[in-house]
């Protein structure tokens, strides 16, 4: 008998010792929340033995309900009881004092905690520089409103050097004397900080001028720097920067060491170059427009950070990027895109054998992110975030990073002028485009050679002149998904039991999924259980708050048709007809948010990044993956993206959540996970017999993000019919004709474009009227 006892001890031990449950790299058990409009991800940051976690809350510069986490090697959450909260997003590693300052929180090497209050230190807290006179004596803080701080390493001490920006609420008691000095540097919404080369660099990504809300183009943020007390920010460069750092990372730099900011503007990315006391500055191109938006509300904290090889890794604009430690005035080369994600990540770090994402995955306020096509469904009931555990590797491996960007962009030159270095390399399939819209010409060029940067110079003067370089290697992914989505239900007839329903992560701090099924009401818990509940109540509230809105997007012979918020038209392509009248009759879910101020569309079988109205909307749609699943609803909770509409006969796993009953089920993931659908793909153009004016310009209809891509002109006339195909190169109406065919009576034409011809969407005219036919084939 006492052998068995052992024996079970021994068995038990093993059993608590194994790892949590995860899904894809995310554990649902470490799931942050907090009680205010959003929880996102600050910081993430070994130390001491430790995974310590930060999360915010928006706009809270006096306290939140947001905490400091403390987590094990083996995956145990601890929640510091000496958390304050507030929007904090700073780190630093303080070499010669040996602690961790993140937050507010000031954390030593054996895991003591300290705190500087919000009564001592009130503001966002944005980042941290090492001191310019007495690094080891003292530390930088920076707040969101460009305030910024000396605090002493030992006692905590606090001294105010630039008062921040936001005004004291009733009743609040500051017990540090603050400075009078209030900055005038443009913008607010500050990002990054650093120090080098005698000065402190901070960067700031957003305005107050109202137009932000609604213009992306709209002149915001600013990189700025600050010498000694007594001196306000002094002005850099009028755009939006998030991110400053060097070769140290979050443990400071050499007193001489180059510093790197990278931003943004309408045009493309921004990288700014301190190197021997002068600043230069470079494009990159972008991935994603999702982080678009004059506010600077869409970007979270893009970084470059260190993760335990040669190159950094820096996160931006929806694209993972090789970035050199070395990169400088002398080096200024090698910095390559390694794949695009959808995750929304404030910070990262490589925590043994694994790199460590903390993501900003849901808000129950989704601030300015409404739209017509969603239908007017509510929010998370409670904002929440996780952290995403990966593989080394996996930042090459995601999406195909296909980039664009202008070097100049509707704007007067002199001949001689040139312009900023433009990134190319990193690319196969190349192409700039000269355009000078006064006079009405355009034309592309392919870009040889093995050049790093492309400089480009005005050969002649110009009132109105763009140049747009497009950028792509193409696809390696095939038509096939993966077997982790083997589960869920097909557009076909042998699918016809599927177990589907709606579902919402529930409030009240009840931390659980409410899931409306076909079969009943059920919930799902942080273990991934999932369980029927009798609860009358919420079954009905999920059913009318979120239920899938009908009628948002047109199913028509020629394609998708979307009129957006401002009512403006796009086509898209199907993948699949199979899915029609499950979309026309309203049976599937065509949009929601699925990350923090981003939406997923969902049409006839692709899943599309959409961003929200204030970057663009559906003008920088991207295609993610084809399919033919038949999804019902999709969504996050705890960090994982959701779908229902499961096989009925499919087994329970990582992926298929199945309730304890076996009637109702999930499909559990990471957003990410979507590209291992298969590549995008499908038919459609912007008219299937349509009955077209002579000079009649069509809808736009996508053409980013495809591959193989086939256009077929043809028409009902008795003559020739002259067609002129027009390409949108960005996405705003920069409209160039691509090419003029001459389609004989009765004689289709078809052409292929070339791998290097990029564009954000397709038009079409006829010079005579006709019905006539435009469609494209994406394979």
């Amino acid at each position: 008998m006492k052998s068995n006892l052992l024996l079970l001890a021994a068995l038990t031990g093993i059993l608590s010792a194994e790892e949590p449950r995860q899904v894809s790299g995310i554990y649902p058990g470490l799931a942050m929340f907090n009680n205010e409009g959003e929880c996102g991800t600050g910081a993430v940051v070994p130390w001491a033995g430790r995974l310590w976690v930060i999360t915010y809350g928006p706009h809270l510069p006096f306290g939140s309900s947001d905490k400091l986490y403390e987590i094990t090697p083996e995956l145990k959450q601890t929640v510091r009881p000496e958390s304050v909260g507030g929007t904090p997003a700073n780190r630093m590693i303080h070499g010669e004092s040996q602690q961790l300052f993140i937050g507010p929180y000031v954390i030593d090497a054996e895991r003591k905690v300290r705190v500087i209050p919000p009564t001592k230190m009130p503001g966002r807290l944005t980042g941290n520089a090492r001191h310019l006179s007495d690094p080891a004596g003292k530390i930088y803080y920076a707040t969101m409103e460009e305030g910024l701080y000396e605090v002493d390493v030992k006692s905590l001490a606090v001294t105010s050097l630039i008062r921040d920006g936001n005004a004291l609420k009733k009743g609040f008691k500051v017990e540090t004397a603050l400075t009078k000095l209030e900055s005038k540097l443009p913008g607010y919404h500050g990002k990054g900080l650093y120090s080098t080369q005698g000065r402190v660099i901070y960067a700031n990504n957003g305005d107050r001028d109202k137009r932000v809300l609604t213009d992306p183009t709209t002149p915001s943020g600013a990189l700025g720097e600050w010498r000694k007390p007594g001196e306000d920010w002094k002005l850099v460069r009028r755009n939006q920067f998030t991110e400053v750092t060097g070769p140290g990372g979050i443990q400071g730099s050499d007193k001489d060491a180059p510093v790197w900011s990278i931003g943004w503007d309408a045009k493309s990315l921004i990288l700014m170059l301190l190197d021997g006391g002068k600043w230069q500055s470079f494009r990159l191109p972008k991935v994603s427009h999702s982080y678009d938006g004059a506010h600077g509300w869409n970007t979270e904290w893009p970084r470059i950070r260190d993760i335990g090889e040669d190159d950094l890794l820096m996160t931006m604009h929806g694209a993972f990027w090789r970035f050199p430690r070395g990169f400088s005035a002398a080096n200024a080369k090698g910095i390559r895109v390694r794949s695009a994600y959808m995750k929304v990540i404030g910070d990262f770090c490589r925590w043994d054998d694994r790199l460590v994402f903390g993501c900003d995955d849901s808000a129950k306020s989704e601030f300015l992110n409404k739209r017509k096509v969603k239908g007017g469904i509510d929010s998370v009931g409670q904002s929440q975030s996780n952290l995403w555990f990966v593989k080394p590797e996996t930042p090459d491996k995601l999406g195909p990073a296909h980039a664009s960007g202008a070097v100049w962009l509707h704007e007067s030159v002199k001949a001689g002028d040139v312009a900023e270095p433009f990134l190319v390399a990193g690319w196969k399939h190349r192409s700039v485009w000269r355009i000078d819209h006064a006079k009405g010409t355009a034309k592309r060029e392919d870009i040889g050679g093995d050049e790093e940067w492309l400089v480009v110079k005005a050969e002649e003067d110009g009132k109105d002149v763009s140049v747009i370089v497009t950028l792509t290697n193409g696809e390696t992914r095939g038509t096939e998904a993966d077997a982790m989505f083997d589960g869920v239900a097909r557009a076909r007839p042998g699918d016809a039991k599927v177990q589907t329903g709606i579902f919402r992560a529930r409030g009240e701090n009840k931390r659980t999924l409410s899931f409306a099924a076909d079969a009943g009401y059920y919930e799902l818990d942080a273990e991934l259980k999932l369980k029927r509940v009798e609860d009358a109540k919420t079954e009905t509230f999920v059913k009318t708050k979120v239920a899938i809105p009908q009628e948002v997007i047109t199913l028509d012979e020629a394609s998708v048709l979307v009129v957006d918020d401002r009512g403006r038209r796009w086509r898209l392509p199907r993948a699949t007809r199979a899915l029609d009248a499950a979309t026309n009759a309203g049976e599937l879910r065509v949009c929601r948010e699925v990350a923090t101020e981003r939406d997923m569309l969902s049409a006839c079988g692709t899943f599309f990044e959409l961003p929200a109205e204030n970057a663009d909307g559906f003008a920088k749609i991207r295609p993610v993956a084809s399919h033919d699943l038949r999804v019902t609803d999709f969504g996050g909770y705890r960090g994982m993206f959701l779908m229902s509409g499961i096989k009925a006969d499919a087994t329970g796993g990582e992926h298929i959540l199945r309730s304890e009953d076996g009637k109702a089920a999930l499909w559990a993931g990471a957003i990410d996970d979507l590209w291992k659908l298969g590549k995008p793909r499908g038919e459609g153009g912007p008219w299937k017999d349509t009955k077209v004016k002579a000079g009649q310009k069509s809808d736009p209809y996508l053409m980013w993000g495809y591959d193989k891509r086939t256009l077929t002109l043809s028409h009902d006339g008795e003559k020739s019919v002259t067609m002129k195909v027009e390409l949108d190169l960005t996405g705003t109406g920069v409209w160039v004709t691509y090419k003029k065919v001459k389609v004989a009576a009765g004689t289709p034409v078809s052409f292929e474009f070339e791998p290097a011809v990029q564009a954000r969407w397709l038009r079409v005219t006829a010079d005579a009227g006709c019905r006539a036919t435009a469609q494209m084939r994406y394979e």
